[in-house]
């Protein structure tokens, strides 16, 4: 068994908990006080992971800066100073502070202001010198500075939680799972929605730093379980699982928060085949994964493979890398390239013979959501979209997976006598050359959700611009076909697959099946 440090952890005693969480309220350490404090550059370099600006900011001595000085910036603080910012006896007997000479104190941990969805304050608990970026944050050695190995350290908040939170469906449900909870994020954004929450994590460090996150963040207890995958939850469902899994594609598994341990992209596979098992019906898996570009292989048929029976899927590529790229990315990310340049050469090399042996000529990284709908025609859907979305898209997530249930079960006559609504903030753009009596093309283009973009004809363009929800579609055609001197018939037999595009893509919304 390997062995995991949990030194140098605080202890969530609640009594203790509280009146540190009233301390950090008290001197505005939130995400609105330090915007206030440091300003929008220094704020900005702070998310980045560079703190020269944010200590120029923090050379007064009140104690919004001595607290930012201590948890994010991991400078001590003498005790007078630290005792007017916070209860220094209650952070020293709880593990969040210890003694650093005979008059200072120093944090254990990091501790990061989070806004909520709805305004809350939160704090982000991970270790010291991780809450951005990766291991390779660490400066020099194997171990962080609470002496802990670089395999076993817990990260804070990245851009793949932010997303990961972004996308979740949101809607209430009973219980929800959080596999591979690390510093405990997408749990304490699931107690907002979810009955019961539990979180799993193979390394019993996180476990410990994901209970600390919730309770100085004042959520509910979790059920937290250690183990690989679903080992942990053998024989039980849920209405939601979400996942942030260790999804790098490596030749080893030397970093627990991002090596999954298994070939190739084998951990999200699994991830994905065995999750309808642990679905309630109706339920949702969301995670974000890696996938590898195979040679000679379409990429979207692969993933598609991976989805188990009775689920829908919706997979969004959102980046390709090369494996150059993809290799030097992670080994920054483990601080490989302060190594001296053999080492790294070496460590190079590995990554380049694992993907040439393996015959991956680049790797995928997106969203994949499956939902347990048991059809006997699932919906399959997987796509590149690298452009600009609107975050949060939990509701496009389920507006998407709602669509395709009523394409599913109606055919081209059904879908003539439905009426139909233009999604909000859908603007028309006609692209042409000046002065020209006619576009050479139509485009819609959504503002909200995907930010899709999509070319129609003259008849698409003047259908969707007229769907209210008050005409059936078929209705809408025979108008149009007049207008234009069309055989109504024929426009109804050719029209239907344009109006399922935008359905589908989510231009058009269903009102009834009237």
């Amino acid at each position: 068994m390997v062995r995991v440090s949990t030194t140098h952890l605080p202890t969530a005693d609640p009594a203790r908990t509280a009146r540190l969480r009233e301390a950090l309220l008290a001197a505005a350490f939130t995400a609105d006080g330090l915007l206030d404090l440091l300003g929008a550059p220094a704020y900005a370099a702070l998310a980045r992971g560079e703190t020269v600006p944010a200590l120029r900011a923090t050379r007064g001595d009140g104690p919004l800066e001595t607290l930012v000085r201590l948890f994010l910036l991991q400078r001590p603080a003498g005790r007078a100073r630290a005792a007017a910012a916070l209860p220094v006896e209650d952070c020293l007997a709880g593990g969040w502070l210890v003694p650093d000479g005979d008059d200072a104190v120093r944090a254990t941990v990091d501790v990061r202001p989070y806004g909520g969805p709805d305004g809350q304050d939160w704090w982000i608990v991970s270790d010291l010198g991780c809450a951005v970026g990766g291991a390779g944050g660490i400066a020099g050695g194997t171990a962080g500075p609470s002496g802990v190995e670089r395999s076993e350290l817990v990260l804070g908040v990245g851009g793949a939680s932010t997303t990961l939170a972004g996308i979740t469906v949101r809607t209430p449900v009973e219980s929800a799972l959080d596999l591979g909870t690390g510093s405990g994020i997408q749990a304490l954004h699931l107690a907002q929605h979810a009955t019961r929450v539990t979180a799993t994590d193979l390394n019993p460090r996180a476990l410990r730093m994901a209970g600390l996150t919730l309770a100085l963040s004042g959520a509910p207890e979790p059920d937290l379980r250690r183990g690989s995958l679903y080992e942990p939850v053998a024989g039980e469902t849920y209405d939601l699982i979400v996942s942030n899994p260790p999804f790098v594609i490596s030749p080893g598994a030397r970093l627990t928060y991002r090596d999954g341990g298994m070939a190739g992209d084998g951990l999200c596979r699994t991830l994905v085949g065995r999750a309808a098992a642990h679905l309630n019906d109706g339920g949702h898996c969301q995670l974000l994964a890696n996938w590898e570009h195979v040679e000679g292989e379409d990429w979207r048929e692969r993933l598609a493979s991976w989805v188990p029976q009775g689920c829908d899927a919706w997979i969004v590529q959102r980046e390709v890398q090369d494996v150059a790229q993809y290799a030097e990315l992670w080994l920054r990310d483990a601080g490989d390239h302060r190594a001296g340049p053999e080492e790294y050469a070496a460590r190079y090399d590995a990554w380049l013979d694992e993907f040439e042996a393996r015959r991956t000529k680049a790797v995928g990284f997106g969203w994949i959501t499956l939902r347990k709908s048991g059809a006997g025609r699932p919906s399959v859907i997987a796509e590149e979209w690298p452009h600009p979305v609107e975050q949060p898209l939990g509701a496009t997530v389920t507006g998407h997976f709602r669509r395709q249930d009523f394409l599913r079960t109606h055919d081209d006559a059904a879908l003539l006598a439905t009426r139909f609504r233009l999604a909000d903030e859908v603007l028309q753009e006609q692209v042409g050359l000046p002065g020209a009596e006619d576009p050479e093309h139509v485009v819609l283009r959504q503002n909200r959700g995907m930010r899709r973009a999509t070319k129609v004809d003259t008849v698409g363009a003047g259908f969707a611009g007229v769907c209210d929800g008050s005409l059936p579609a078929g209705r809408i055609l025979d108008a149009i076909a007049q207008l234009v001197g069309e055989d109504p018939v024929l426009l109804r037999d050719r029209t239907p697959e344009a109006i399922r595009l935008l359905v589908e893509q989510g231009f058009l919304t269903p009102v009834d099946a009237g």
